[in-house]
């Protein structure tokens, strides 16, 4: 008889999240790098799909999306947003899941942190004690 652990809350996400998250993510891209939605806000922008994350339960999914370079990415995920339901439909022909999870999108802000912390790391006060003596 096998014991099932229960995730710890707030902690790190299992190898089924993590392995659906990228099937997820992997079919996303694939979707809108061919254009295959109907809105005229998504024809011509291309759009990286940097993560996706699951929850638990796998039925709903978070996409952390940015257009190619981060211009208008509120309205491109304003317009991912109001398409997610033909999103899904898409995405899930291209996946063998039981159940689709719900989509939702959110503007991936990871790029804008590394940017300041790279300018963090640069700054003379930080520069002056990372210096060898």
């Amino acid at each position: 008889m096998s014991r099932s652990r229960p995730a710890p809350a707030g902690g790190a996400p299992s190898q089924r999240q993590l392995r659906v998250g990228e099937v997820i993510r992997r079919a996303l891209s694939e979707v809108l790098a061919r254009g295959e939605t109907h809105d005229p806000d998504l024809a011509h922008v291309s759009i990286t799909v940097s993560e996706v994350r699951a929850t638990p339960d796998l039925r709903h999914a978070v996409a952390y999306v940015l257009p190619l370079g981060g211009l208008n990415a509120d309205g491109v995920v304003k317009a991912l947003n109001r398409n997610r339901v033909e999103l899904r439909r898409l995405v899930t022909g291209r996946i063998d899941l039981r159940h689709s999870p719900e989509l939702s999108f959110r503007a991936d802000e990871s790029f804008d942190r590394m940017d300041r912390t790279r300018a963090l790391l640069r700054s003379p006060p930080v520069a002056r004690d990372l210096a060898e003596d």
